[in-house]
């Protein structure tokens, strides 16, 4: 059973960075596709990127294009999220994800979610 933790969210003013943090357990990261997704409140969940086993594909939300960037140390067993650019829109709680399949979009495919980083953009 692989257990996923998330950590790095914080509050952050409109044009600031963050890093998050996805750290894996009980299994190895490498053999799963990994994501990020969030939910601000009264919103649905959404998709924000999604990177391959491997770590050579990367998928990223229109909105958060140019600005966010995934990444993945297997060797570490982590996966990771650069946020720069912050706008007040991506203020929401951050969930790092683990999928068998090699790298999907599709929150429905994930098998394993962490607890969640929350991320305050504001002045």
């Amino acid at each position: 059973q692989v257990q996923l933790a998330e950590s790095g969210g914080g509050l952050v003013q409109p044009g600031g960075s963050l890093r998050l943090s996805c750290a894996a357990s009980g299994g190895t990261f490498g053999g799963y596709g990994g994501a990020w997704f969030r939910q601000a409140p009264g919103k649905e969940r959404e998709f924000v990127a999604a990177i391959s086993r491997g770590g050579s594909n990367m998928y990223y939300a229109d909105s958060v294009k140019g600005r966010f960037t995934i990444s993945r140390d297997n060797a570490k067993n982590s996966v990771f999220l650069q946020m720069n650019s912050l706008k007040p829109e991506d203020t929401a709680i951050y969930y790092c994800a683990a999928s068998r399949l090699v790298v999907t979009t599709q929150d429905r495919e994930y098998n394993y979610w962490g607890q969640g980083t929350q991320v305050t953009v504001s002045s």
